[in-house]
């Protein structure tokens, strides 16, 4: 991330922002269950709202530096693993629910985007939900990502992508520049 991109994701304004209006529009109607996987939680503002509204939280966080300061600062109200979420190091069927929030457009091309999505898929159980949001293109939203990794999700083509990867019913809905998803694994829930 370039610099202006880490002072915006590790500000209060952003917390605010998550907690406030992002974390409740991108979960709305969405059952979460006991055991919760956050994928790419980055600086942490997704991941502390949904630490103290889920029984079990871990979160899989690529960069060494970010998962060791969240691991700092939620002790044992997460459980925060340093890894690749394209090759998830957890049991098939480990996860009531995946999440993942404004992030997709970070990992680093739509194959591994794809294999992200099949690795949600497998460490969910039958009937387990996956659910995020992310950000459409703009020309503001690639300012904000000169230097960064930055390779958007369309949105319209998810619902394909998603069932690609092994899961059911996917939905996308849009507001202003982002959108949010959801699907199911197939099983009973």
């Amino acid at each position: 991330m370039n610099w202006i991109h880490r002072r915006l994701c590790s500000s209060d304004r952003w917390a605010g922002v998550v907690e406030e209006k992002l974390l409740p529009w991108a979960l709305a109607g969405v059952t979460l269950g006991e055991e919760v996987l956050e994928i790419g939680p980055g600086f942490g503002a997704t991941t502390k709202v949904l630490a103290g509204t889920v029984p079990r939280l871990t979160a899989v966080e690529v960069d060494p530096a970010s998962a060791a300061l969240l691991d700092r600062e939620l002790g044992d109200r997460a459980t925060i693993v340093t890894g690749d979420a394209t090759d998830l190091q957890f049991p098939d069927e480990s996860f009531d629910a995946v999440v993942c929030f404004t992030m997709l457009h970070h990992v680093p091309s739509p194959a591994a985007q794809d294999r992200l999505f099949a690795e949600a898929c497998r460490v969910l159980r039958p009937g387990g939900t996956f659910a995020g949001s992310d950000s459409r293109y703009s020309h503001r939203f690639r300012l904000l990502h000169l230097g960064d990794t930055m390779v958007v999700v369309d949105p319209d083509a998810l619902p394909d992508r998603l069932r690609r990867a092994g899961f059911t019913d996917p939905t996308v809905s849009s507001a202003g520049g982002s959108y949010r998803f959801r699907a199911r694994k197939t099983g009973l829930s």
